[in-house]
């Protein structure tokens, strides 16, 4: 079988990115990290980033065997199902799964939210 790629196209400031890179770190995922220019302080975002993810133009995409994938959330069921035979990013149960879920959408909503707004206005002016 020959060598998976595993790319993503990323922003260290990101806790989306931060997610996913978490998620392969867990699965034993090797992986490529390529750091994203998201406010143009080296010339602005790749091509790479604006073919990946035409619609929203933004960081974390996975690209697996050059496949690309965009939302950290569906990036991160992706590699759960991608990857089985390591230890399950959730939990195994319905209930416990929904109620991890359930959180894992109120971070992103309140918390993640209110931080990258933070960062986003304090590195753009």
């Amino acid at each position: 079988m020959s060598k998976e790629e595993v790319i993503i196209l990323d922003c260290s400031l990101s806790p989306f990115c931060n997610r996913v890179k978490i998620a392969l770190n867990e699965k034993g995922v090797s992986y490529e990290s390529k750091e994203e220019d998201l406010f143009g302080f080296k010339g602005g975002k790749s091509e790479l980033l604006l073919k990946s993810n035409p619609i929203y133009k933004k960081v974390p995409v996975l690209l697996h065997n050059g496949k690309p994938l965009n939302e950290s959330s569906i990036i991160v069921s992706y590699i759960d199902e991608t990857w089985p035979s390591s230890s399950p990013l959730l939990p195994s149960l319905p209930y416990e799964r929904a109620q991890a879920r359930f959180w894992i959408d109120y971070i992103d909503k309140k918390v993640c939210l209110f931080v990258f707004t933070f960062f986003l206005k304090y590195f753009t002016t």
